[in-house]
């Protein structure tokens, strides 16, 4: 699962059960389980799977829903080939802003930009304690902006992964108390968002 896919999870899931209404959302993710075995939440990580199911209840409309859902947290633009995302839905800029707010996975996120490491060859570039620095690349996993990348073979055999930043720039704008947040993606995880794939069709 892409990292980005998790990072848009945080918002899409209020957004998704504010615009279908408690019963509607309900029968979908009762439908979910049925078909799946998942929750209307872990659908949105695996989106082709909602997408499918969000089609047997409003067929065509379900583009425009998806649209919509997906405008709620992010617009996706392709400026001279290279693809930004830019967000202004308040959860979403949290996230980013908490994060570089943080020097430790400031740090860490500079760190991973274009380079995936494993969490020990993180923490002594960074110069980072284990205790704390395993518990804020932790937070960065889950808020979807270190995505895993790959493998590496220990001397027992183990495999560990490695670890990268899901986009390599970041621009953040205040415009009279407006909050924007653009990321310049890095191409693999816009190619392997499948919400993005879903959404953009």
């Amino acid at each position: 699962m892409a990292g980005l896919d998790r990072f848009l999870a945080k918002s899409l899931d209020s957004t998704i059960r504010e615009n279908l209404g408690d019963k509607t959302a309900q029968r979908i993710e009762n439908r979910l389980f049925e078909k799946y075995g998942i929750s209307l939440t872990q659908s949105i990580e695996q989106f082709n799977k909602l997408d499918t199911v969000l089609r047997e209840y409003f067929g065509a409309g379900a583009d425009g829903l998806e649209q919509k859902f997906l405008k709620s947290a992010c617009d996706v633009k392709t400026v001279g080939g290279t693809n930004w995302i830019t967000i202004e839905n308040q959860k979403l800029t949290q996230i980013i802003l908490e994060s570089f707010g943080d020097d430790d996975k400031k740090r860490i996120l500079s760190a991973v930009n274009g380079e995936a490491m494993i969490i020990s060859q993180i923490l002594d570039k960074c110069n980072i304690p284990q205790t704390s620095g395993y518990r804020k690349i932790n937070a960065l996993i889950d808020d979807g902006l270190l995505t895993s990348s790959g493998f590496v073979s220990t001397a027992d055999g183990k495999k560990v992964s490695k670890y990268r930043s899901i986009f390599d720039n970041v621009k953040i704008d205040i415009i009279k108390n407006k909050i924007t947040v653009s990321i310049h993606l890095a191409k693999q995880d816009y190619e392997s968002s499948s919400i993005l794939s879903v959404c953009r069709q």
